[in-house]
């Protein structure tokens, strides 16, 4: 009896023995695969290889002008303001269309409606005194050359109701420009990797990632207030100047 029960002893001791080393086993192993994920994650992420970025900036003549106009009347009542108003935006698209601006490049950008009061001493509150009218488009001149003209040529037709609430410039067609600053954006990118790698004593590979943003031509900050133009207010001198085209590329380099 007492061998027998010996025997069950040893039979679980060496049970338990075998279930212990299995669990080594497991978790040596899913230790191991765990190391791989994060060597491979370590391999694929931003902290293996050289990360950098590079800048391309060029300067362009604007070969078009966004001008935005239109007019503001003011009546007692909102049908005398729109037929005031109507009018004197008629006669601004008729000379628009004089100066070469198409119809497509005429875009109504807003028109409002707004009641104009004003506050009474004797009820204390604000009384309607009148209604006004606003009718905004932009124009799209594709001759810059003849800016100053068509604004001198609509505040004329449009007279003290005409408002010029600012101009500015764009490229119709910036590919060219863009390639030229992708290009500096590259090789601005490299040299930056490659003074790196030399300061850390490594190789520099070739890129794995490559990365764009930014090739936008910015635009100037609209004028906040509305210019009014009488009639024989002399001509309007518009230059165009440069534009800035600028491009930011992301690059990342593998390690030789």
């Amino acid at each position: 009896m007492k061998s027998k029960v010996l025997l069950l002893i040893a039979g679980l001791v060496l049970a338990v023995s075998l279930v212990l080393v299995g669990c080594g086993e497991s978790n040596t192993s899913t230790a191991g695969a765990q190391g791989s994920q994060v060597l491979l994650a370590s391999g694929n992420s931003q902290q293996t290889g050289i990360w950098v970025s590079g800048t391309g900036k060029v300067m362009g003549a604007p070969d078009v002008a966004i001008l935005t106009l239109g007019v503001e009347a003011q009546e007692k009542t909102v049908s005398e303001a729109q037929s005031k108003a109507a009018k004197a935006m008629s006669d601004i698209v008729a000379a628009l269309k004089a100066n070469g601006v198409a119809d497509k490049d005429i875009q109504t950008q807003w028109y409002t409606i707004s009641v104009v009061t004003k506050w009474d001493k004797d009820t204390e509150e604000q009384i309607v005194v009148g209604y006004r009218v606003t009718n905004m488009v932009t124009a799209k001149l594709r001759d810059i050359n003849k800016a100053g003209t068509i604004i001198d040529a609509v505040a004329l037709a449009g007279g003290d109701l005409t408002r010029v609430e600012g101009i500015s410039f764009t490229i119709d067609d910036p590919t060219s420009y863009f390639n030229q600053a992708r290009q500096e954006a590259m090789e601005d990118a490299e040299a930056k990797a490659q003074q790196m790698a030399d300061l850390a004593g490594v190789g520099l590979g070739k890129a794995f990632y490559i990365s764009e943003s930014g090739g936008y031509i910015p635009q100037p900050y609209p004028v906040k207030d509305y210019y009014s133009f009488a009639e024989g207010s002399g001509s309007t001198p518009i230059s165009a100047g440069e534009l800035e085209i600028t491009l930011t590329v992301q690059v990342a380099y593998a390690i030789d």
